[in-house]
């Protein structure tokens, strides 16, 4: 084998749904192929022009895989100043409306072809194989890496029957990536903790942000006023993104914060809710649309309040930070590495958020240093995965790339007890995944274990082969 590594970094969303698991991935994918060092590929789900309509905002629609890479080429290239140099390839997807998540149709594992199947980074390993049924991806690539984002035990206590549920999804997850992966990322201690796993956060935060903290650094040097505008919040607008705790914490402590004004700035189903509590609380705070963080309406504000905890790392408080401002948040696993920058102000209680809101009001924010500014920046973050995914490090067992999907349980006559175990759980998961009635009950899309046949025409990917019917001949 070559000692030019082959990264291929597998996500659950695209642009131009402006979330998460689109966004860094992407840059994921663009630092990793930066120095020309490595073959990366970016493995995104492609939607029928149905879910499109669904997911994506503002009326967005793709007719083809390649129309949807040309913007999601042109969105990066306009951020980075580089040529990224990796390709990108798609994998056939469905939209569930009850998840409002994007799962994978079929085989994913078929979308890199064997020969350069050699390191695969799952971006939410849990999600992309809660359903999976398929190539084991530990036989496929010489190295799986799960990159936990998503605190989805936190989301689904939120739900009806949520402490039941929380308890099965843990089992879950857990099952999933120990069968699975080889190694785990989890960026903050807010994710439950997994086998093989290791607490870092490899997220960095577009380079745009950091230029306007160098630009606000030498408004301050020069004397000038580099921040006119008081405090705002940006978040997608749902309930369980702090906008409720924040609500309380403004209507309980109006008189001591002399009237202060928040902004806040999000799209989402609780957006009308939001507007109508702010304004029945009588509260100081104006409610606009969602934008992107990066919109110089943004520049000139010098406190950001994030009182949210079901986070694993706030994006948009790294923003915060990368740009100069103040930033207040809560005590919380999700804020951990936000610690370490001077502008990270953190309250335990209520009390402290009042008093470290009125001391930001008051006073500048301090200078990042060079140091601070590289640790927010997408190199760091490279680093650190790198370190952190231990590319090297030898895998328990050799990739197969045995053609046939079929799954006899090799338990049965392996000899160490450990890859039995193993073996007889990915025997296990393979059957129930294989089974639309237990895929339904655990709410997959119903019929998604091949590609329908608009998903085949899009991807241009062939028909699976028919069965052939079984003749019986009479004897007369």
């Amino acid at each position: 084998m070559s000692t030019r590594r082959h990264f291929a970094v597998f996500t659950t969303a695209s642009l131009p749904w402006m979330t998460g698991t689109s966004i860094n991935p992407l840059f994921r994918a663009a630092y990793l192929a930066k120095d020309g060092s490595r073959d990366v590929t970016l493995v995104i789900p492609w939607l029928s022009l149905k879910d499109q309509e669904l997911v994506y905002p503002n009326k967005v629609v793709f007719d083809s895989p390649l129309e949807q890479e040309g913007y999601v080429r042109r969105w990066i290239e306009e951020r980075v100043d580089f040529s990224p140099s990796f390709s990108i390839k798609f994998y056939p997807a469905k939209f569930s409306t009850e998840m409002r998540s994007i799962l994978p149709v079929g085989d994913i594992t078929e979308c890199v072809p064997d020969e350069t199947a050699d390191i695969a980074v799952l971006e939410e390993p849990e999600h992309l194989n809660w359903y999976h049924h398929g190539r084991r991806w530990k036989n496929k690539f010489r190295r799986v890496i799960g990159v936990i984002h998503t605190n989805y035990l936190a989301y689904v206590r939120r739900e009806k029957n949520g402490q039941v549920m929380a308890c099965c999804l843990r089992y879950a997850n857990t099952w999933v990536t120990r069968i699975y992966c080889h190694k785990i990322i989890r960026l903050s201690g807010a994710t439950q903790d997994l086998p093989k796993s290791v607490v870092c956060n490899v997220h960095g935060v577009n380079p745009k942000f950091l230029e306007v903290g160098k630009l606000k650094l030498k408004q301050l040097q020069n004397g000038e006023v580099a921040f006119t505008k008081g405090a705002y919040y940006i978040g997608k607008m749902v309930w369980s993104k702090g906008y409720r705790e924040l609500l309380d914490l403004l209507s309980k402590y109006q008189s001591r914060l002399g009237g202060l004004e928040v902004d806040l700035y999000g799209s989402g189903e609780d957006s009308d809710e939001v507007r109508e509590s702010a304004e029945r609380l009588s509260l100081a705070m104006k409610v606009h649309p969602g934008r992107d963080h990066a919109d110089p309406l943004f520049h000139d504000y010098k406190v950001f309040i994030n009182p949210s905890t079901t986070d694993v790392v706030c994006t948009t408080s790294a923003e915060a930070l990368a740009m100069g401002k103040i930033v207040i948040c809560a005590n919380h696993p999700s804020n951990e590495f936000f610690k370490q920058f001077p502008n990270c102000r953190i309250y335990n209680n209520d009390e402290e958020f009042v008093q470290l809101t009125l001391d930001a009001l008051a006073e500048q924010p301090a200078p990042l240093t060079d140091m601070q500014m590289y640790d927010l920046s997408w190199e760091a973050a490279t680093d650190r995965f790198m370190e952190a995914a231990e590319i090297n490090h030898p895998t328990a067992e050799p990739r197969s790339h045995q053609a046939s999907k079929t799954y006899f349980p090799a338990f049965l006559r392996t000899r160490k007890l450990k890859q039995n175990l193993e073996d007889a759980s990915v025997y296990l998961h393979q059957a129930l995944s294989g089974m639309e009635v237990t895929r339904c009950a655990f709410g997959a899309v119903p019929k998604t274990l091949q590609p329908d046949e608009q998903l085949r025409k899009d991807l241009g990917l062939a028909s699976p082969p028919k069965k052939k019917k079984l003749k019986l001949k009479l004897m007369t």
